[in-house]
């Protein structure tokens, strides 16, 4: 176990800033044009990929009873993330509208990589900031999360998906058997929605209409709307459309991810809508060293369902007994799922092999693979 003193270093912290490489790496493209706007999402897909084969796995643990002050360094990278984001983005956008040297294709690929920037690196910074307690982080998450107009991401995530993964009301747990092109429109309807109608319930109970200013939609809209509004005061309407595009290419990126995460593990069904308590094995792992740096241990998901409050450098690992293990971090999962027949031949098999691990009792999967067993209570 790794003691707080020694967590609390600034070089204990140090490789998870690793993550800071992709803002150089974006201009270089921008400015070069070329092959060289294909730096960001080499970097991101296969660079950290191929490190996780030289540095192996990493499940050492820290002591998860760290106190707040020793966690300083890890506290700052995802705040200081925030404006560095935002300057990139929005500087990319005036540079590159009016860019000469770049022709229309290359301007695609500036801000399809730093989509890939702000899908791996910002929303996966948004997310530990929004399971924070204090307003300001909240905000800070806010503010990235309308940068690729995702910000119900927050509403979702907290108020469904923590609360039902694993059950049919769970829009992100993906079903056995789903191809992620199937998975892809479903989840970007459903989330929605779904995260609409948790917000309006939590005001209905206070007897609000969903219209009150305190449903969260409201600073959503007005966000979303500022970050497109700077998006075309800096570029006119093409700034827009690259604003856009890099949006979408973020929230395919998190989307590919949040299919990973739990393709195919479901909570049982003890009857009458009620339903197991999340444990560790309700999430894939994956201890893969240089990726959990980039991704700031999103990988050891199973800790993090399991204790939803821990900061990411307090997360645990968990061994093949206790949560399920994914071959490969997540950026070789998400090209996997790209492939659906891949996919479902390396990963079905250890589906199958997880129910049959923890669930030997359950012989009729039928329900659980279409979702038809009943929502939970």
């Amino acid at each position: 176990m790794i003691p707080a003193q020694t967590l609390g270093k600034a070089t204990s912290a140090m490789p998870f800033f690793l993550s800071f490489v992709l803002i150089p790496l974006v201009w270089i493209g921008a400015v070069k044009g070329g092959l060289w706007i294909l730096l960001t999402p080499l970097c991101t897909w296969y660079l950290f990929s191929a490190i996780d084969i030289l540095v192996g796995l990493n499940t050492e643990n820290a002591d998860p009873e760290t106190g707040e002050e020793h966690l300083y360094w890890y506290k700052l990278l995802t705040q200081i993330w925030v404006p560095i984001q935002c300057v990139t983005l929005f500087g990319l956008i005036a540079y590159v509208s009016g860019a000469q040297h770049l022709d229309t294709l290359e301007k695609v690929g500036v801000f399809f990589g730093t989509g890939v920037m702000t899908g791996t690196v910002g929303i996966v910074y948004a997310h530990e900031l929004l399971h924070q307690r204090n307003a300001r982080e909240r905000w800070l998450g806010d503010i990235l999360l309308a940068m690729v107009l995702y910000s119900h991401f927050r509403s979702e995530h907290l108020l469904v998906h923590h609360r039902y993964v694993g059950t049919p009301r769970d829009p992100v747990t993906a079903r056995y058997n789903e191809g992620f092109h199937r998975f892809y429109p479903r989840v970007l309807r459903q989330s929605l929605l779904s995260s609409f109608k948790a917000e309006r319930d939590m005001l209905a109970r206070k007897g609000r209409p969903w219209h009150d200013l305190g449903n969260p939609f409201w600073r959503y809209w007005g966000l979303q709307g500022a970050m497109l509004a700077l998006a075309g005061l800096l570029g006119g309407w093409g700034g827009v459309l690259l604003f856009v595009l890099q949006a979408g290419v973020a929230i395919w990126q998190l989307e590919v991810v949040n299919y990973v995460e739990h393709y195919g593990l479901t909570r049982k069904h003890l009857g009458e809508g009620k339903y197991e308590h999340v444990l560790p094995r309700h999430s894939w792992n994956a201890a893969h060293k240089a990726t959990n740096w980039l991704m700031i241990n999103l990988q050891r998901h199973s800790d993090h369902h399991y204790k939803p409050d821990r900061r990411f450098p307090l997360l645990q690992n968990y061994a093949e007994a206790e949560a399920p293990q994914l071959p490969y971090g997540y950026p070789l999962m998400a090209i996997l799922a790209m492939i659906p027949p891949l996919w479902r031949r390396i990963m079905n098999p250890k589906v199958r092999a997880w129910r049959k691990r923890y669930y030997p009792e359950i012989t009729d999967w039928s329900d659980y693979n279409k979702a038809r067993t009943p929502l939970p209570r």
